[in-house]
């Protein structure tokens, strides 16, 4: 069970970096660091000083500090725990609140960031997890109502004292953008970001070629790509089932809950991937398309600009969005 699961997630981080090879450069300068639940790293192609990624450093643990619900004293976990009354926070909260409370009017609740009471239940990283009690699962769902995030200035109260707020689904899409306008600022022109499997890319390879990223095969624990996509100054998120999961009674249970039953959502999607300018609109929409299924996402996605989108089925049928362009 353990084996799967770790399997499936260095498949996965070894598939983003598919294709980069062949960069014109002795030695590059890299981060690698195991945050927000991932192993992530910070990989520049450009001459630049060390300090550079001493500072992305410095913005990756500050994020994971603000932002993660399992850190007693983050600022997610002071809402969490706050009981209903108000809480101070930091106006990078504030904004990442606002845009998990948008992409969940956008999908008519099916992106929710409350979804925490009920994500505490589920421990896929356990050395034996189990389907948690059924009535645990309905009293969790009962707190899940993004609408009940109430934001002045810069507090937030949760109308529902007993909600719980799991930002994971929003969090790593937010820190790669900003981590994007750090380097930016550093005048760093080509770089690739790699939140666990969250992969922004800045600009093109220094041979002027593009990304060639692949998309891992649902639970083909070899790594073997399904197919790639070519990309050059773009984010690139894929929320898919095979990437936290375990097995009971011949049943697999994976990591994307459906807010609506506090299980598992089923439907006919192994995984979606979300090709786009912004890392926090892919990282979103890669799991509001995976909740919605195929039907409601590609009409979703076929009428946005700039957005492109992978649909694996559970036969593992390869579906692009009507407007992908394939280099």
């Amino acid at each position: 069970m353990k084996f799967k699961k770790i399997a499936a997630c260095l498949s996965a981080a070894a598939l983003t970096l598919t294709g980069c090879s062949g960069l014109p450069r002795e030695r590059d300068l890299s981060y690698t660091d195991t945050l927000f639940d991932t192993v992530i790293s910070v990989r520049i192609y450009d001459n630049a000083d060390e300090d550079i990624l001493k500072g992305c450093e410095a913005l990756c643990k500050k994020y994971d500090s603000m932002f993660s619900n399992k850190i007693a004293d983050s600022e997610i976990s002071q809402i969490n725990n706050a009981g209903g009354t108000p809480v101070e926070v930091s106006d990078d909260t504030i904004k990442l609140l606002k845009k998990g409370i948008y992409y969940g009017n956008m999908s008519n609740g099916a992106f929710d960031i409350t979804i925490g009471t009920v994500s505490d239940l589920w421990d896929f990283k356990s050395e034996t997890p189990s389907v948690p009690d059924a009535a645990a699962i309905a009293e969790a769902v009962s707190h899940v109502n993004y609408k009940n995030v109430i934001i002045k200035d810069n507090t937030v109260r949760l109308q529902d004292a007993q909600a719980k707020l799991d930002v994971g689904a929003i969090a790593k899409g937010f820190i790669a953008d900003r981590l994007k306008e750090y380097l930016e600022d550093n005048g760093i022109t080509h770089a690739l970001i790699n939140l666990g499997g969250n992969v922004l890319a800045m600009g093109n390879k220094l041979d002027g070629s593009d990304y060639n990223i692949g998309i891992q095969k649902p639970f083909d624990e070899s790594g073997t790509p399904i197919t790639s996509v070519k990309i050059a100054d773009k984010s690139i998120v894929t929320s898919g089932t095979y990437q936290r999961y375990f097995e009971q009674d011949g049943k697999i249970y994976h990591h994307i809950l459906d807010a609506r039953t506090g299980y598992p959502c089923e439907n006919t999607l192994s995984s979606v991937t979300i090709i786009t300018d912004s890392s926090l609109t892919a990282d979103a929409m890669s799991t509001t398309c995976f909740l919605l299924g195929y039907d409601k996402a590609a009409n979703m996605i076929n009428q946005l600009d700039n957005v492109d989108a992978v649909f694996v089925t559970t036969d593992n049928k390869v579906i692009y969005s009507k407007n992908f362009q394939h280099k």
